[in-house]
């Protein structure tokens, strides 16, 4: 299967969210099930030379927005079984940073011309473009218009991934034609309109073919108010279509046995390298070295979405559970205001990091003992699962991916703790149960350790869900892993007659008394079947392709006997169409010597037989003993 993935960040290549996490993981997940996948996303400034240095120059050309014709460039990296893309224009992308500039609606709409306009000229046909938030929610839209202009896009399928809701690409109606160059149509139907602006993300909802969110919650999430920050009623219009998925992480990346950035290794099985992490991050930032005090731990942006309200609202009271806490990331300046006042008021015990720092980031996930993530609404999150893979356990709220993935204490296989409700006494009640665990229940701790060391978050079975998504809106039947089987179930073996033939050989209609008169010669033959076995199959696509391979199973045999029994005709009772005329009089006289000799098998055999694919293998052999 040819798959094109479109993302505007792409780890490790440029990163600033989740997002480019799942677009450099998944990509490489589904290669590994042996498909071409191909990722396209923007050449920007902040892209080291090192990645540039291993691209190649392919070709330029010129896009078609409204009433520009920018210029295009196309640079190809090759890179763990993986073909990426980058699409060049200075004039877009020579900035500092990669969002929130002026011209981001126009930024991203020449991305998307890119992304529908690359595939023609690299003569390759992507049979499922992946789309991701906003910023390339207009390709499935784009896709709507080209796919008959553009050959290699005739039969392509899109899928459009929601990260968050909250971020839509939401711009005035002026910019409808002169920006995005779409006709007022889509304005006036419906499709883009919301509120009297154009909203790009729910016009991507609208226009794919499917549509997933990175966990199952969350897609139950959005269909009410709270979440969904106005489209709500839009997810309730496409909820057929709609499917989460949880993402993963890359296991051999975040892995405390091998990771390079750890003051000292371990395993689930040996945890005795944490002590020593948990030392280095103490001297670190900055505070009181004491291997008997938990550490409590914040990797975030820091932004109301993401429950600081919370945790600034109820410092002291955390503080009073006499355990030490160190907080990484940026935001609004409330919040970080509020922690610096925190790391003065109680030096030695909390730690406010005002910055991003990978390398800090690692040794936060690797020395720590709690990660606090009391989010009010998350989409998947991937840092609780970080965190758990290196036995820091989570305080998390029930939310989005952050309750489908940590398991809370008191149910088996738990993996740490979690609340319900948005409340900051709830979460300092479940933080002082965790510090008390801490302290009093060892064997418990450390087993909840090794619960989410242990627990499977890798993207393989992430990737076989979007297979599945994948084979259902294109009809192929693609096994996950590349073996050429249905996602549901191992095909069932045809008894000694491949279905090779062409249509070519198709039997005569028969006129069975039972079946009302059709035109199709198929469908006569087929009709007693599909009567009886519709009912029961499900999905509909495997059904027809039981059929097909009915039909082609049935050529082949009419073929052969046709092949074998050329002089039989003028000595009709030495040849076993005479022995069925007798045992079945009643059958009405056909056209085709062939079809005389199948036609009462047919309807002797055919309400017993399930699935069609398998009668006509046993019809042809009975064929063949008589012989």
């Amino acid at each position: 299967m040819n798959i094109l993935f479109a993302a505007s960040e792409v780890a490790p290549f440029i990163k600033t969210g989740g997002l480019a996490d799942v677009a450099g993981s998944l990509p490489q997940a589904l290669a590994a099930c042996g498909h071409d996948v191909r990722v396209i996303l923007p050449l920007y400034e902040g892209i080291g030379q090192e990645w540039r240095s291993q691209m190649t120059y392919l070709f330029n050309f010129h896009v078609r927005l409204a009433w520009r014709s920018p210029y295009c460039g196309i640079f190809e990296l090759k890179r763990d079984n993986v073909t990426y893309y980058f699409v060049d224009n200075e004039y877009y992308f020579k900035r500092s940073s990669i969002y929130g500039h002026y011209d981001d609606g126009e930024r991203f709409a020449f991305f998307s011309r890119a992304i529908i306009e690359t595939p023609g000229h690299l003569n390759w046909h992507p049979e499922v473009l992946h789309c991701n938030d906003w910023q390339t929610a207009l390709v499935p839209i784009y896709l709507l218009e080209e796919r008959h202009r553009v050959p290699q896009l005739y039969d392509t399928k899109s899928v459009y991934t929601i990260h968050n809701i909250e971020y839509q690409g939401r711009y005035g109606k002026q910019t409808l034609e002169d920006l995005f160059g779409l006709n007022a149509g889509y304005f006036n139907e419906h499709m883009l309109r919301y509120h009297g602006d154009v909203n790009l993300m729910k016009g991507a909802i609208y226009a794919a073919d499917y549509v997933t969110t990175v966990s199952p919650t969350y897609a139950e999430e959005l269909q009410y108010p709270f979440y969904a920050h106005g489209l709500e009623g839009v997810i309730s219009d496409n909820r057929h279509k709609l499917r989460g998925i949880l993402n993963g992480i890359d296991a051999a990346l975040y892995d405390p046995a091998h990771d390079q950035g750890l003051t000292q290794n371990y395993t689930a099985d040996d945890l005795s390298g944490k002590a020593a992490c948990k030392a280095a991050l103490q001297r670190a930032v900055g505070l009181n070295e004491d291997p008997n005090v938990p550490i409590i731990a914040c990797i975030s942006r820091l932004v109301k979405h993401k429950g600081f309200e919370l945790v600034t609202s109820s410092i002291h009271d955390i503080m009073a559970t006499n355990a030490q806490m160190v907080v990484l990331g940026t935001g609004d300046w409330n919040f970080e205001e509020a922690f610096r006042q925190a790391q003065a008021q109680y030096p030695g015990r909390f730690s406010a990091n005002i910055m991003y720092s990978a390398s800090l980031s690692t040794a936060i996930y690797g020395g720590a003992d709690l990660f606090l993530m009391p989010s009010v609404s998350e989409p998947c999150g991937l840092s609780q699962i970080i965190a758990m893979r290196y036995g820091t356990l989570p305080v998390v709220r029930e939310t989005g991916g952050l309750r489908d993935t940590v398991r809370p204490c008191g149910v088996d296989n738990a993996t740490g703790f979690s609340f319900a409700d948005i409340n900051a006494h709830d979460m300092v009640w479940v933080i002082r149960e965790a510090v008390n665990l801490y302290h009093n229940d060892k064997y418990t701790w450390n087993a909840l350790q090794r619960a989410g060391m242990t627990a499977d978050f890798s993207w393989r079975s992430s990737a076989e869900e979007y297979l599945q998504v994948y084979n259902w809106i294109t009809g192929l039947d693609m096994h996950p892993f590349g073996m050429g089987l249905g996602p549901f179930e191992d095909a069932a073996p045809v008894e000694e007659t491949p279905a090779v033939e062409s249509a070519d050989a198709v039997e005569q209609p028969v006129e069975a008394p039972a079946a009302e008169e059709v035109k199709a010669d198929e469908a006569k033959e087929e009709a007693p079947e599909v009567k009886e076995e519709a009912p029961a199959k499900k999905p509909a696509r495997k059904t027809a392709a039981k059929k097909t391979t009915t039909r082609k199973t049935k050529a082949k045999a009419a073929a052969e006997e046709k092949a074998e029994e050329a002089p039989a005709a003028e000595a009709k009772e030495e040849t076993p169409a005479v022995e069925v005329k007798e045992e079945a009089p009643a059958a009405e006289a056909v056209k085709a010597e062939e079809v005389q000799e199948e036609a009462p098998e047919v309807k002797e055999e055919a309400p017993a037989k399930k699935p069609a694919r398998k009668t006509a293998a046993k019809k042809t052999t009975a064929t063949r003993r008589k012989k």
